[in-house]
């Protein structure tokens, strides 16, 4: 039995060896230059495996030199820093901020480009008041461009008496970056909020880059939608002060509201179970139905299909003052 039991804890601490030299090759790969990340990446992956043949021919030196890489390594990690002061890409070079005086929500930096293709548009950025009292609920738009498993998740707040606010949680990139979903483990990029209408956000996804694109509309009253909208405020306004890092699993579009929905949902009709759907977004629809976020009434198929607004957008103009409501016709009204 002891026998036994020494032979699991390697094997354990063998795991936990290569898990960490596989984590470490990975950050230098990705934030240390060309042939110089690579150099090291194979170096410290050597060096790992060193450490896991150590544990099984009784060589504790080589363990215990990897761990005092990783530690180094470690330190390295916790000296980065995020950071609003970089050479953005235009479309993110401004953060929004919000304030809330009686009941009127005031955004800056709200973004309203109008958007012909990816490289050709009209830079505009705007401040705008909206009124909480005539707030009417909030909508999901999940855009899709590579396969189902994955969609960037979007948030709309209708009004009565004004175009709809829309956020996006972004990849907030510096000039010449590629984004790799990759490197968003390790602390490549920083994270994003856009404010906008729909003609930029939605229009940018449908039009200019031809993403399929589908509108569900949340069971969500009024009170509920003005409850998340202020949830946002807060965290975007926080954003602004204190920069934090983008992570493809953690912090996401869909995790940041999940979390965010999560602050209010105690007063909704619907809790929030953990799932993985909410990792793997594209998947999102039939976990919003099962929750009752959604329609219930109809076959998920059908919701999917009604909800599908890429071809009514790409039928628009990009500056259309339609767009809103154009995209809406015939997608399935939320019951609350």
């Amino acid at each position: 039995m002891r026998r036994l039991l020494l032979v699991l804890l390697q094997l354990l601490l063998t795991l936990v060896v290569l898990g960490a030299a596989s984590w470490g090759a990975g950050l230098l790969v990705f934030r240390l230059p060309g042939a110089i990340g690579i150099a090291a990446a194979i170096g410290f992956g050597l060096a790992g495996l060193a450490g896991a043949i150590g544990l099984w021919t009784g060589a504790p030196r080589l363990p215990l030199a990897f761990a005092i890489l990783f530690v180094s390594l470690l330190g390295w990690w916790g000296s980065m820093k995020p950071s609003h002061e970089r050479n953005w890409i235009p479309e993110l070079a401004r953060l929004p901020q919000m304030s809330v005086a009686d009941n009127s929500l005031t955004v800056t930096n709200l973004r309203h480009f109008t958007w012909r293709t990816e490289s050709d548009y009209d830079q505009r950025w705007e401040t705008r008041s909206y009124d909480l009292s005539r707030i009417q609920g909030a909508d999901l738009f999940l855009s899709y461009w590579s396969g189902e498993a994955i969609a960037h998740l979007l948030i709309s707040f209708t009004f009565a008496d004004s175009q709809p606010l829309t956020f996006s949680i972004e990849v907030r990139r510096e000039q010449g970056e590629e984004w790799s979903a990759l490197a968003g483990f390790f602390r490549s990029y920083e994270m994003a909020y856009v404010a906008a209408d729909e003609r930029d956000l939605i229009g940018l996804r449908t039009q200019a880059r031809g993403e399929d694109t589908r509108l569900f509309r949340l069971a969500a009253t009024p009170q509920q939608a003005r409850d998340l909208l202020l949830a946002y405020a807060k965290d975007i306004n926080e954003l602004a002060q204190t920069p934090r890092w983008y992570n493809t699993l953690t912090t996401n579009c869909t995790t940041v509201v999940y979390h965010l929905v999560g602050q209010v949902a105690p007063g909704w009709k619907f809790s929030l179970p953990l799932d993985p759907r909410v990792l793997l977004s594209g998947y999102l629809t039939g976990y919003l139905r099962d929750i009752g976020a959604v329609r219930q009434d109809l076959p998920l198929d059908e919701l999917v299909k009604l909800g599908r607004i890429g071809e009514k957008a790409r039928a628009l103009a990009p500056d259309s003052p339609e767009f809103s409501r154009v995209i809406r016709e015939g997608v399935p009204a939320a019951r609350n």
